[in-house]
């Protein structure tokens, strides 16, 4: 579903009755003469993972931090649960904050970091120690409350940072790229924790991200921000299958484009189309291709294996290049790699080509590009 700034990305349909856990209005961002915001209309269901995905500079984060309340916007509105919080301080939102660089205190011990913000509350001891065990059994970190920060690996301070956040019982917790300083390995067992510990708490949590993989895995729904704005919002699967302009296409996922000459000699059409590189198959030059198939002849330019898969860069003989990937099934390196230079046929569905809108700054619905045999 893509939206452009006068109008409202709301939820589903089976949601829309409930008040929204935020709701942005017409939401800008100046900064002097800079607009990092520029007229967001938003809505978040009440107990969603929702991610706010974008390149740097996008507006994303500017946004977040005006959730949060840690930015006033230049215009607009902004609500929580119903609630208009403009000009309402960030200690008096019923949201949470979990920063990238988790702000832990090194003088102080696992159990009194995640106490801290009940001890400002002044909170009971007796209800503290008991929401702090809570809190730590929820991320794993049971019986590791007398120890400080440096005795712990990223990925535990990490959790700490979440179960400090937690402890307050937030109606929505924020995410500010949080996993951004771990490795690899450690940054995909926190994306499938985060979200089994969004499923247990049932609350509302906003990830911000310019991971498109942490998206994809993990949201409920996701908005792609570019240049201040939101071009499109939807599931994993809606973003993914139907990119609503260039830049969605490109951003999410690999994408490949046809334009201008190779457009019309594929496509037989003008205009912008893209199809995903897992749709397209390899095949032999003398290939049948079936009345519901399109198909270009090429020659295999570059090869890139990866381990599970492999990468075909394929530059077509009527101009411009198409990749291709392909599972490693039951092809080793080496024979990936002895493809290099080989004429092949590219073939995939005419269901697999969309039509894009022709500019990165325009924010059209994308549709199943209908394509004559």
């Amino acid at each position: 579903m893509a939206v452009d700034s006068n109008r409202r990305t709301g939820v589903e349909p089976s949601r829309e009755a409930a008040i929204p856990a935020v709701r942005l209005d017409g939401v800008v961002k100046r900064f002097g003469d800079v607009v990092a915001v520029a007229g967001v209309d938003l809505d978040i269901a009440d107990g969603e993972f929702f991610s706010m995905l974008g390149p740097s500079g996008s507006g994303k984060t500017t946004t977040l931090r005006m959730i949060a309340g840690f930015e006033a916007p230049s215009e607009g509105e902004i609500r929580l649960h119903g609630r208009d919080v403009i000009g309402v301080p960030p200690f008096d939102r019923d949201v949470n904050t979990v920063f990238q660089d988790y702000a832990l205190f090194p003088h102080m011990s696992v159990g009194d970091n995640v106490a801290y913000g009940l001890v400002v509350r002044k909170v009971r001891a007796a209800e503290r120690r008991q929401r702090v065990a809570e809190a730590l059994r929820m991320v794993r970190l049971e019986g590791y409350d007398d120890r400080r920060p440096a005795q712990l690996s990223g990925g535990q301070r990490q959790r700490v940072a979440l179960a400090r956040a937690l402890v307050n019982r937030p109606r929505v917790l924020l995410l500010d790229e949080p996993l951004g300083a771990l490795d690899l390995k450690l940054r995909e067992e926190m994306q499938i924790e985060l979200k089994a510990i969004q499923s247990q708490v049932g609350i509302t949590f906003v990830y911000v991200t310019h991971d498109q993989e942490e998206a994809l895995t993990m949201s409920d729904r996701l908005a792609v921000f570019n240049n201040g704005r939101i071009e499109q919002v939807g599931t994993p699967a809606d973003v993914y299958e139907h990119p609503a302009s260039t830049f969605v296409a490109g951003f999410v996922g690999t994408s490949n484009q046809l334009s201008g000459e190779a457009a019309r000699a594929v496509i037989g059409h003008d205009g912008i189309f893209t199809v995903r590189p897992e749709k397209i198959r390899i095949a032999d030059r003398r290939a049948d291709v079936g009345a519901d198939e399109i198909s270009v002849d090429g020659h295999i330019r570059e090869v890139i294996y990866i381990g599970p898969d492999t990468r075909y860069l394929v530059e077509l003989d009527v101009g411009g290049t198409l990749i291709v990937t392909r599972q490693n099934m039951e092809t080793s390196s080496m024979e990936a790699l002895e493809t290099q230079g080989r004429p092949v046929r590219l073939i995939w569905s005419r269901r697999h080509v969309l039509s894009l809108a022709q500019s990165e700054e325009s924010v059209g619905d994308s549709e199943e590009e209908e394509i004559q045999p």
